[in-house]
């Protein structure tokens, strides 16, 4: 009996120490005095956060990211959400192949996305512009908001957007009144996700950053490429923080909508 709850909480433990000691030992090393990636470090302090944040090289593409990110939030839950209430009304046969090409980016690799984007954006003169970027982050961000919004959207009754129409309200008044409001946890957490996605992208920005749109991924890669200090692993460490912070969030934004989705049924029946 004993062995039988020792075996399975072993087991989650040595899956949990498998996946998260890489990112321990980048945390430990981004507090290293060594001028070198060494593990473990000689001697602890804050130098490399120092670098990282009094070097214009970093705080640059740092900025990018945060404004290509920013840029796609807006655009691709703008999107998102309208190709989801769209999809919703669709004849259910066209509503699958409707889907199927949206989130078409997340089935489709990684780099056969890149070059597609690439060859496409080459013809108008877009590589190596924060437009491009935007644009291109967007195509791979709508998927993760209509996947958020689909689901919110499916816990809704449809009988609270019927009473609203049938009292008088007009389709735009029942959408912001009354479907916006319930699906706002949802368009909240894709909206999360797309900034995520836009900010730790790498693939699509090795192809189309060019030198006038170079984002943080891209800058890590090329100082791994090129010089192999402790800056990188301080910069990942904050990368990583931020990520889990926006985790989070979608997490609580989440258990919210659950919530709302609960008392909703529960005041309808």
């Amino acid at each position: 009996m004993m062995l039988g709850r020792i075996l399975p909480a072993s087991i989650v433990g040595l899956i949990l120490f498998f996946l998260a000691f890489p990112i321990v030992v980048v945390a430990i090393v981004s507090f290293s005095s060594a001028t070198y990636l060494t593990f473990p470090p000689p001697a602890f302090g804050l130098r490399w956060y120092e670098a990282y944040f009094s070097n214009p090289d970093w705080l640059k593409p740092t900025w990018v990211s945060i404004w290509v990110a920013s840029a796609v939030v807006v655009l691709a839950t703008f999107l998102g959400t309208l190709a989801t209430l769209g999809i919703a009304r669709l004849p259910k046969a066209m509503r699958v192949v409707a889907a199927g090409l949206i989130l078409s980016p997340l089935i489709v690799p990684g780099i056969v996305v890149a070059i597609g984007i690439y060859y496409a954006y080459s013809r108008y003169g877009l590589v190596g512009t924060p437009i491009a970027m935007v644009l291109a982050h967007t195509c791979l961000a709508v998927p993760f908001v209509v996947t958020s919004v689909t689901a919110s959207l499916s816990g809704i009754d449809p009988r609270l957007e019927q009473a609203a129409l049938s009292l008088g309200a007009t389709p735009g008044a029942t959408f912001f009144q009354v479907t916006l409001p319930l699906i706002q946890p949802g368009v909240l957490v894709g909206a999360l996700f797309a900034f995520i996605t836009s900010f730790d992208e790498l693939i699509v920005a090795l192809f189309i950053s060019g030198t006038g749109a170079v984002t943080l991924p891209r800058r890590m890669w090329d100082d791994l490429r090129f010089q192999i200090d402790p800056t990188i692993a301080a910069v990942s460490t904050l990368t990583i923080v931020l990520t889990a912070a926006l985790m989070g969030a979608a997490h609580l934004l989440r258990k919210r909508a659950e919530r709302n989705r609960m008392a909703t049924s529960s005041a309808v029946a």
